[in-house]
């Protein structure tokens, strides 16, 4: 038997050395050591692994950074970059005119895709959703994006930021005080954008409103009609908030579609500001079909209302027509206001007031008046008309649908008609007829009609949506008698063809509901295409509690401006009369309503003949005929009538001169003064009491 030797013997058997391999001869005593790095070469091998991680890191972000560049230019439309958080537009000077941002949640822009006009995504932070942006090159000037960001579950808001930059922003609403440009106070969270009456209810949208604003870098937004549109504002951040939401809120959806809130809208970009603005004009809004009569653009409108206030009667009526027939003043029609009837809701005169009606209105028709008469949509329970309404159904009801829902208006509590439902506005203009054929009324004053006066839940004939809805319907009401209607709301009502008048002023001077008011509000109503604009009563109501400086009637110095701001509105309306102050005021009254007449109403009577067709404004800003000219975006005390006659007022008490800009052009006064070196800001140009500065366009 051989002997093994054992595995971990040190007398291991020999290796034999293989062909090619290489013999080392070392003494038997030592053994081979890996060798370890100096100390020199550690540093060195540190740096180069470093390198590598870097160069790596270089790799994969380079890589990265080209994915997502590729990636940004599929999100990139014609002059618009799409990012997570919001979108960016440019005119065609690379210049930013539009910025919005996505406050409810961010896209994953891993979604998104294009294809041809079409930018779509189908994910956010919060979830699917249905988002896209459509380009439409409508011309070579304009450009439009439709946007819309649909929430695919019921509940959260889309809410979308708008920056106003540094530009200078117009249109929204009639507000209780109101600046043009826009300028707001404070900070307001989203709060439903429908009509309301900014006399009572100082901090809401007023009765005139539309969804539309445009900025002087000649950009536009327009919100869809079908978005339950909330608005909110962060004055310090100059921001507008656009929301849309269900929840919580007066809109609803549809019948038959879920409660997803949608917001969509269409953004603009233009040349210059009047241009777009033209275009969005003609694209989005109805324009008037007709023209009111002509007597209301030439003559005043004699109310009873700031006089009289409720207590009217047939005398008082026939002492205010005899007066204004001794003081020589024309007349379109006289408007018998508040409380000529026995009870809110009646359709016809109180007998113990006018005892002989029918007499009152022979002689007033025998001295040449028309006469119009204030009607609203409220029905007390003292009217007889209240038992009509319950038994055939006319009346905004509770949710349940079975009771009238009683509202609370500025003359006490009542029902409110139905103006969704045909029977009642059937009811209500047959009424109106009556009064027409019975009295020889000439028209109506409609007044209210804004949602603030709706109950907060209510139930319709016909569901609403948009509660604004129903103003419109109201609205509508005076289509019959349009030649010397007027109304105080006005929501995607531009094809009425009547007057719009302003809310009611106070007797002072200030932006809230004062004098500096007038031209702002008349300038932002005509840009929202309500170009037949009444600049309400000569004065103000003269509340005695909203007055500056007077105890009986308005400020002596305050009503002469007014007046004579007035004398280039689109119609002029006198309730305090002139011969209630003395001589020199009732002279100062004839001077201007005879100019009013000579020089204002043709230019008035011949662009109303074009707004059927062009829905431009009558009464137009300084910036309409120098849009590029940014002196222009910032003017709220001078307005243009057309192109060719501009007026500067003085608004200031104890002022008798003003500053005057004049724009690019040759301008003559009315002194006779010609103006060529232009633009020019004439400081200090004299305005006596007894004057306007106007100037009329040299060709």
């Amino acid at each position: 038997m051989g002997i093994l030797a054992h595995p971990r013997s040190k007398k291991a058997q020999p290796k034999l050395q293989g062909r090619g391999e290489r013999k080392t001869c070392l003494p038997e005593n030592v053994s081979l050591v890996k060798q370890k790095p100096s100390k020199e070469l550690r540093p060195r091998l540190r740096t180069i692994l470093l390198s590598l991680i870097l160069f790596i890191a270089a790799v994969v972000a380079w890589c990265y950074y080209t994915v997502s560049l590729r990636k940004a230019e599929r999100l990139k439309t014609e002059l618009l970059d799409l990012r997570v958080d919001g979108f960016v537009i440019r005119n065609q000077h690379g210049e930013v005119v539009f910025r919005l941002a996505f406050r409810s949640g961010s896209l994953d822009l891993e979604s998104c895709s294009k294809e041809g006009e079409i930018l779509s995504c189908t994910r956010s932070s919060r979830g699917p959703l249905n988002f896209f942006i459509q380009t439409v090159k409508s011309k070579d000037t304009v450009m439009c994006y439709r946007v819309r960001w649909e929430e695919l579950a019921d509940g959260p808001a889309v809410e979308h930021t708008m920056f106003w930059e540094d530009a200078h922003w117009y249109g929204g609403s009639e507000m209780s005080t109101q600046h043009w440009p826009i300028r707001l106070a404070g900070y307001q969270e989203p709060v439903p954008y429908v009509t309301s009456d900014v006399y009572s209810f100082r901090d809401s949208f007023g009765g005139i409103l539309e969804r539309y604003w445009l900025s002087s870098k000649a950009a536009a937004i327009k919100i869809n009609d079908s978005v339950p549109f909330h608005l909110g504002f962060n004055a310090t951040e100059r921001t507008l908030f656009f929301q849309a939401r269900y929840k919580d809120s007066p809109y609803k959806p549809p019948p038959g579609q879920q409660p997803f809130p949608e917001l969509s809208y269409r953004v603009c970009v233009g040349s210059d500001i009047t241009s777009i603005h033209k275009y969005m004009v003609r694209r989005y809004f109805n324009k008037p079909s007709k023209i009111p009569a002509e007597n209301a653009f030439r003559y005043p409108i004699w109310s009873t209302w700031a006089l009289y206030k409720k207590d009217i009667n047939q005398d008082k009526v026939l002492h205010f027509a005899r007066n204004i027939k001794n003081y020589h003043f024309n007349c379109s029609h006289i408007e018998i206001d508040d409380m000529y009837t026995q009870a809110y809701g009646d359709f016809d005169f109180d007998p113990i007031k006018f005892p002989n009606v029918t007499e009152m209105f022979i002689k007033l028709r025998e001295d040449g008046f028309k006469v119009t008469l204030w009607i609203h949509p409220f029905i007390h329970t003292d009217s007889s008309n209240f038992g009509v309404g319950i038994e055939r159904q006319l009346f905004i009801k509770e949710p349940s649908g079975r009771l009238p829902a009683m509202v609370e208006w500025w003359n006490g509590i009542g029902a409110i008609l139905d103006f969704t439902n045909p029977a009642a506005r059937d009811w209500f203009q047959s009424h109106l007829r009556q009064l027409w054929h019975k009295y020889g009324i000439s028209s109506f004053k409609f007044d209210a009609g804004e949602t603030s006066y709706l109950p907060k839940q209510f139930s319709t004939f016909r569901p609403l949506s948009d509660p604004s809805i129903w103003s419109r319907r109201y609205t509508e009401m005076a289509i019959p008698f349009y030649e010397l209607a007027e109304v105080r709301v006005g929501y995607q009502s531009q094809n009425i063809s009547c007057f719009f008048r302003i809310i009611d002023r106070d007797s002072i001077w200030g932006y809230e509901l004062g004098l500096k008011s007038l031209i702002p509000t008349v300038l932002t109503i005509s840009m929202l295409g309500y170009p037949f604009v009444l600049p309400d009563m000569i004065g103000g109501n003269f509340l005695s509690d909203r007055t500056d400086g007077a105890v009986e009637i308005p400020d002596r110095e305050l009503y002469v401006r007014w007046l004579e701001l007035s004398a280039f509105m689109p119609s002029m309306q006198f309730s305090i009369p002139p011969w209630l102050y003395d001589k020199e005021v009732v002279e100062i009254a004839q001077k201007f309503t005879e100019l009013h007449e000579s020089l204002v109403a043709p230019l008035l009577l011949e662009l109303a003949g074009e707004v059927t067709d062009t829905g431009d404004p009558i009464i137009r800003p300084i910036w309409w005929i120098s849009p590029c000219d940014e002196a222009t975006h910032r003017i709220d005390s001078q307005f243009l009538i057309g192109d060719t006659l501009m007026v500067a007022p003085v608004l200031e008490m104890g002022k008798q001169e003003r500053d005057v800009y004049l724009p690019a052009g040759k301008w003559r006064s009315y002194k006779g003064e010609l103006f060529e070196k232009t633009p020019v800001l004439l400081t200090d140009y004299p305005v006596d009491l007894d004057e306007v500065a106007y100037f009329f366009w040299v060709s």
